[in-house]
């Protein structure tokens, strides 16, 4: 499983070196936020080996941290801070990603004060950060809920409205977001920080915990142990979704080709599809035939796990494409190399 793993992470990051614009990054100082999230830890890894650039990774668990990127030595610099408390230190960055941000979908509900005041305060300090560093580039993670909960199947660009209730529990994440976006905006106008934003998709790949909570993982172990995949709603939200290696190039992408005050859809159009065909589809990695999917509807669980609620969330990427961006990894290839890195240890 350990060589199957390093065969498609390697794989991957000549994917990313083959699509991103070195002579932008090369030998580069680069923060990241949430750099041992999903994400993170596949950018720590790439713009260390194959951009020669220094990282300096903002994490809490310094341990963590050492046990994902022990193997690159000291071109990683840690700093060890909660997101909320970073100071903004003068550290000659050129580049900041930040992905940092609590994405539990309980914690939307069970700790909404919270969710709002990390992205925000978070946010804000790391432009903070940036600000004082006068870096060449800023790039926010932020997400397709920005959107609300569209009910139709016209594509969303980066300019269509919202459907959010800020009176819902739930919206803590979503808002919040949107609010961090219009912060970005506003240190881009008002301070020249040159901030951009991504609106990623669901993205998943290599490195996905076996016990992480989130649909496309609970799909995989089923696939793995053999076991019917149940889905406790009619599997009916309708969305698209993006592999690791994509979403890394759409971030790199923004970072060095974005115009600062933007935001950008990311996600691959071509895997747009709903909860119960995305089983489906998961079912068919299971070589045995051995698995189902079965449906046995419970129409509080939504609501108790602080899922969203029934959507189409169908993303119009066009504009991020102008600028040179474009994902290749369909859907069943994200869920078989998924797969094979996954396990139980």
């Amino acid at each position: 499983m350990k060589a199957e793993m390093e065969q498609v992470i390697r794989e991957d990051m000549a994917y990313i070196c083959d699509r991103t614009d070195h002579m932008a990054i090369d030998g580069s100082k680069v923060l990241i936020s949430g750099a041992t999230g999903l994400i993170g830890k596949y950018l720590v890894r790439f713009l260390v080996e194959y951009c020669g650039c220094q990282v300096l990774a903002v994490v809490r668990d310094l341990q963590k941290a050492h046990r994902f990127f022990k193997d690159l030595g000291d071109r990683v610099e840690y700093i060890c801070s909660d997101i909320v408390e970073l100071e903004a230190l003068d550290k000659s960055v050129d580049y900041i990603i930040h992905g940092a941000s609590m994405t539990a979908s309980k914690s939307f509900l069970t700790q909404p004060a919270e969710v709002i005041y990390t992205s925000v305060e978070g946010t804000r300090r790391m432009l903070e950060f940036a600000r004082v560093n006068k870096v060449k580039g800023f790039v926010y993670l932020s997400t397709m809920e920005v959107y609300g909960v569209p009910e139709t199947e016209e594509k969303i660009c980066e300019e269509s409205g919202t459907s959010l209730d800020t009176m819902s529990v739930r919206t803590s994440y979503p808002e919040s977001k949107r609010l961090c976006e219009n912060l970005c905006t506003a240190y881009a106008s008002e301070y020249q920080v040159p901030a951009r934003v991504v609106r990623l998709t669901q993205t998943f790949g290599p490195g996905v915990e076996y016990e992480d909570s989130r649909v496309f993982a609970e799909f995989a172990r089923c696939v793995i142990e053999g076991k019917d995949i149940i889905l406790h709603t009619n599997g009916d939200t309708r969305r698209d979704y993006l592999y690791l290696a994509d979403a890394c190039t759409a971030v790199l992408t923004v970072m060095t080709k974005g115009i600062s005050g933007e935001a950008y859809n990311a996600a691959n159009e071509a895997a747009y599809c709903s909860i119960r065909e995305m089983a489906e589809l998961a079912v068919m990695q299971n070589t045995d035939g051995n698995v189902q999917v079965r449906i046995e509807a419970d129409h509080g669980y939504e609501q108790k796990m602080g899922y969203a609620p029934v959507l189409k969330m169908k993303l119009d990427t066009s504009k991020l494409q102008k600028i040179g961006w474009m994902p290749e990894t369909g859907l069943s290839d994200m869920f078989r190399r998924m797969i094979a890195c996954m396990s139980k240890a």
